[in-house]
């Protein structure tokens, strides 16, 4: 790959930071008539299947957390889930989803799918899981340079 189309991939203006921007816009936009951001309803879905406590769901969401705190606050505020004594940890809570944060999961997914369905649209099945994998070894190679490390100057 030449430096030029690097920095096309992951440049200032890159096409990678491009498709985030947009990618999170859209959700946004449908998000809005429930009053939620993308983050706050990927945490209800993370803790939709239960037991799952605020350091497992920090590492879902993408967060530090200081992070997590504000957003679960968010949502307890909102009425949408609660902290509950951690059944085999006494110094841990798990996250629940309140009646209310349960009846709103159904209607969430659906809007996640819409848009994983446009962003995806022309794709073949083989081109979705290749991406996928791309995504992914970029994301581990992050997790695993050393932090603050940069490319040499030329």
């Amino acid at each position: 790959m030449t430096e030029a189309s690097i920095a096309l991939v992951l440049g200032g203006g890159s096409l990678l930071a491009l498709v985030g921007r947009e990618l999170n816009t859209e959700t946004e936009r449908l998000l809005a008539p429930y009053g939620l951001t993308v983050q706050q309803a990927a945490l209800l879905g993370n803790a939709a299947a239960g037991n799952a406590t605020p350091s497992e769901l920090k590492h879902h969401l993408g967060t530090d957390t200081a992070g997590m705190t504000r957003l679960l606050d968010r949502l307890q505020a909102k009425g949408l889930v609660r902290r509950a004594p951690h059944p085999g940890d006494r110094r841990s809570v798990v996250i629940e989803l309140t009646p209310e944060g349960q009846a709103l999961v159904p209607e969430l997914t659906p809007i996640f799918g819409a848009i994983s369905r446009r962003v995806f649209a022309g794709f073949s099945g083989e081109e979705m899981a290749q991406m996928a994998g791309l995504l992914r070894r970029m994301l581990d190679n992050l997790k695993t340079a050393e932090p603050g490390s940069a490319p040499p100057r030329g």
